[in-house]
């Protein structure tokens, strides 16, 4: 059997704050690897905001075409607010995924929902941040993953060191 992964991919994302905190999603929720298209984040790269570092564990890469790098095991899924889209807590996350995520000021070409195996949309009111549209997938998929190792870690491995609260329990 093969082991679980999600890659994310970035349609010409436009803000460098938005790809720092799609950084520290893939690192807080275990993405393997970023992608990304378009010019404009290589312009502005040097406000790059990934507070946790995340870049240097997870790789992120610019590439001209994201269908082209998505391994062949993979099925691809479009993350976009278009009709026929299925709505995301119907969706069932396969093992091994690539999210692909439009532009903040901008959709997904036809052409990329055409090759896409999957098109979820997120059921809101309007259309959300791209940072917080990957940090909601990647959230959905962990929360249906039955037996995720995320899930097995102690508390106090995962949060930074200032935050130390209890939960004491009332007995009222």
């Amino acid at each position: 059997m093969s082991k679980p992964f999600a890659y994310i991919g970035l349609v010409n994302p436009k803000s460098p704050e938005n790809v720092g905190m799609v950084m520290r999603a893939a690192g807080c929720y275990e993405a393997n690897k970023v992608f990304y298209t378009g010019t404009r984040f290589d312009r502005a790269r040097q406000f790059f905001t990934d507070t946790k570092n995340s870049h240097e564990k997870i790789p992120l890469k610019h590439t001209d075409d994201l269908i082209s790098v998505a391994p062949e095991s993979v099925k691809i899924v479009a993350v976009e607010l278009v009709e026929g889209a299925i709505p995301l807590m119907h969706f069932a996350h396969p093992e091994q995924a690539f999210y692909i995520f439009g532009p903040e000021d901008g959709s997904l070409s036809q052409a990329i929902l055409d090759a896409c195996d999957h098109v979820v949309y997120i059921p809101t009111i309007g259309c959300m941040n791209l940072a917080a549209s990957v940090n909601v997938v990647l959230y959905d998929r962990l929360a249906k993953s039955v037996g995720s190792a995320i899930e097995d870690r102690p508390i106090a491995e995962n949060r930074d060191t200032n935050s130390r609260g209890v939960v004491v329990k009332n007995n009222d």
